[in-house]
């Protein structure tokens, strides 16, 4: 293997973000139901809507009061207090309903349906004309109920209401009931318009977009929940697939080559271990199990490669204290037995010195499986081939890991197998 660097083919695996880490972090970022939280949705916006007509309602209506009371006695004595007594209970009704969610539209729709009465009314509510020095106390309520109709009303409802209110009341102070204004009631009427007009104009848009931003987010979660069940499938196929080659085809090759006493032993001992590890792949829930230290870590290689037809040294200097998730020791120590198992099947007979190192690297570990033999190239591996593919790299990879083969016919192989947990700047 010394000199395996000036001709040798290296094949690096990048390291993925997509893989699991127990239950330190999704594979695809933080739940975007949960992390990202909009600053304008449909329900914040309704309710900075009720909580702005509440203020309106009681605002005017409180404001309003005197000039109510100095036109009581030009009023009929029974419908003038009546409508002014209805609109106040509608502004109080439109106060409460910022507490009482539910019925929030309904108050706003109540209040502008009620002020519009008011208005039409107004000409029959009317006993004698006001002085010429006031309004009829209706005006000052004008951009309430419009604001209300925003609210409440669908928009095209909401674009009549507008249009029709400063109509209306425009026709009114033309009349003698309404103080005869003559240009001073189309200003009037042109003011509420604007001002109502806007009200509405800046509601649409904001429920537009609210709508829309709602949408977005919808669709973010939907797409987030796709990405984690395809996801789901792609890791349980690698493991399935890397099962299948290390266990089963494994136990069937050695089998079908066993042609002394001892390779029918080891043969039958491979077959025991194949069904063992389809048992417990099948049972066993890693996500759930104990952090693994290194020692550990390098005792269950250890115990993995005594088996195999040839010698296979395990070494480690710097374990250290590190532990790795139970997952991510799994995947280290299956492509390891199975960077070894390829060693002792293709690179040569007992000859070839063949060695595993487990040490600590930085925060993570570092595992390098190696020999002497034969070599291969990695261009020249058939795509149908799963060996190094699936049950090396992949397997890696999918707990995001970096996996490296470094390679070249007649110059020995080296297979380095890494892992480092995440910092917070990684994520």
């Amino acid at each position: 293997m010394a000199g395996a660097s000036g001709a040798a083919r290296s094949r690096p695996v990048a390291r993925s973000g997509s893989g699991p880490r127990g239950s330190e972090q999704a594979p695809f970022g933080a739940d975007p139901s949960r992390i990202v939280r909009a600053t304008i949705t449909q329900a914040s916006v309704e309710r900075a809507f009720a909580i702005l007509i509440a203020v309106a309602a009681l605002g005017f209506g409180a404001t309003t009061v005197p000039a109510v009371l100095a036109q009581l006695p030009f009023l009929d004595p029974f419908w003038g207090p009546v409508v002014a007594c209805g609109l106040a209970a509608s502004f109080l009704f439109v106060g409460a309903s910022v507490f009482i969610r539910p019925v929030a539209q309904l108050a706003q729709i109540v209040c502008a349906l009620l002020f519009l009465v008011a208005l039409v009314t107004w000409p029959l509510t009317v006993r004698e004309p006001i002085p010429s020095d006031q309004v009829p106390w209706p005006w000052w309520l004008c951009t309430v109920g419009s604001t209300a109709a925003a609210m409440g009303f669908a928009p095209w409802r909401a674009t009549v209401y507008t249009a029709l209110v400063p109509t209306v009341y425009v026709v009114i102070r033309l009349t003698p009931v309404g103080g005869d204004a003559g240009v001073r009631a189309l200003l009037d009427g042109v003011y509420t318009a604007i001002l109502s007009g806007a009200v509405l104009v800046i509601a649409v848009v904001l429920r537009r977009a609210a709508t829309a931003v709602d949408a977005a987010q919808a669709t973010a979660v939907r797409r987030y929940s796709h990405a984690i069940r395809e996801h789901a499938t792609e890791v349980e196929r690698v493991q399935v697939d890397a099962i299948v080659h290390d266990s089963v085809l494994t136990t069937l090759l050695s089998a079908a080559r066993a042609e002394t006493v001892d390779a029918e032993r080891l043969a039958a001992r491979m077959a025991r271990n194949a069904i063992d590890h389809l048992e417990a792949a099948a049972s066993d829930d890693p996500a759930g199990a104990p952090p693994v230290s290194l020692a550990d870590l390098r005792a269950r290689i250890t115990d993995a490669v005594g088996a195999l037809a040839a010698p296979v040294r395990v070494q480690g200097q710097q374990v250290g204290s590190t532990r790795v998730p139970a997952t991510v020791a799994d995947a280290l120590a299956s492509a390891a037995l199975q960077a070894a198992v390829n060693s002792v099947q293709h690179a040569g007979g007992p000859e070839v010195d063949r060695w595993i190192v487990v040490e600590q690297h930085g925060a993570g570990v570092r595992i390098e499986v190696g020999d002497d033999g034969a070599g291969f190239d990695l261009d020249a591996i058939p795509a149908e081939r799963l060996g190094v593919r699936r049950s090396i790299v992949e397997r890696v990879v999918a707990v995001d890991g970096h996996a490296e083969v470094v390679t070249a016919p007649g110059t020995g192989t080296r297979v380095r197998l890494d892992w480092t947990p995440r910092t917070e700047g990684d994520r």
